[in-house]
């Protein structure tokens, strides 16, 4: 089915959410703006073959859909545009860290990264909003779970945290209710000693 066979106003109106929408929107979010007779799946699905043609291109992406510059226009559109400034090395680690073995605790990520993680770094990627608690492992002091967000997967391009790199080999527990239970060792006590954490 074509997608002029979803009104005009039905295709603006769910091309506007997605564009104000700061994460990738949901069949889900966007039903309650539609008839009932409309399927917000099919809806988006009209609206990606909509924009298949235009500069800016709707894909699914972080559970959701967003849009993205069509990939012919980005080689171009880098040369006049600034890239984003990169997050820190000792940032990125922990983040990679974080993604392959969610949901985890400060100390397990220290652990596998093999030195201290500073409290700087945490607040940055907190800041970012790339990652967010998820609950308490029940473990002595019952310390923190850590797990990334909605907006990583988008700004990642991933649709999915089965989509990471390696994550055959990864618990990968996130995208559902996390399991609490076989606590390694002490987490709830880190040095705060991450002198890399900077710009």
């Amino acid at each position: 089915m074509a997608a002029f066979e979803v009104p005009i106003e039905v295709l603006r109106l769910a091309e506007a959410l997605v564009f104000a929408s700061p994460e990738p929107v949901t069949p889900k979010t966007l039903e309650p703006l539609l008839p009932r007779d409309l399927d917000p799946l099919f809806v988006l699905e009209a609206l990606q073959r909509h924009c298949a043609d235009r500069g800016v291109i709707l894909v699914q992406t972080g559970g959701g859909w967003s849009f993205r510059t069509a990939p012919d226009l980005a080689a171009p559109l880098r040369e006049v545009l600034t890239e984003t400034r990169r997050l820190p090395r000792v940032a990125m680690e922990t983040l990679v860290v974080i993604a392959l073995h969610q949901p985890i605790t400060r100390a397990n990520i220290e652990n596998i990264r093999g030195a201290s993680l500073g409290q700087a770094t945490m607040d940055l990627l907190l800041e970012t909003g790339l990652i967010q608690p998820w609950g308490r492992k029940e473990a002595s002091g019952r310390p923190t779970l850590w797990v990334t967000t909605p907006r990583f997967l988008a700004q990642f391009g991933l649709n999915s945290l089965r989509d990471l790199p390696g994550a055959g080999r990864a618990p990968l527990q996130a995208e559902g209710r996390p399991k609490t239970t076989a606590a390694p060792s002490n987490d709830s006590s880190a040095a705060d000693s991450d002198g890399a954490a900077t710009s």
